[in-house]
């Protein structure tokens, strides 16, 4: 059983930056995928970002170039990096992790003002 908590979500100016965590209960070590979803009003939940446990990083080509992830085993986290936000970037944005089964925290929403 894996419990996901996000924080950092928030109000920004487009051109502005935010940084998302996602906390997970217990070691992530063990977890191989971990990454954020997103979903904005009226649309399908969409994948942003995947880190698996080697390190190696996917991205949706929408956010290339100005999202980054990364995970921190020592502290069981996994963090986004949103920098020169645009306003399509609004939305819920969800943690998941892997292991066994499909796991997801309750979203943190970033807005970003035109």
């Amino acid at each position: 059983q894996v419990q996901l908590v996000e924080s950092g979500g928030g109000l920004v100016q487009a051109g502005g930056s935010l940084r998302l965590s996602c906390a997970a209960s217990g070691s992530i070590f063990s977890i191989n995928t971990m990454g954020w979803y997103r979903q904005a009003p009226g649309k399908q939940r969409e994948l942003v970002a995947t880190i698996i446990r080697g390190g190696n990083t996917n991205y949706a080509d929408s956010v290339k170039g100005r999202f980054t992830i990364s995970r921190n085993n020592a502290k069981n986290t996994v963090d986004l990096q949103m920098n020169s936000l645009k306003p399509e970037d609004t939305a819920v944005y969800y943690c998941y992790a892997i292991l066994g089964g499909l796991y997801w925290g309750k979203g943190t929403l970033v807005t970003v003002s035109s």
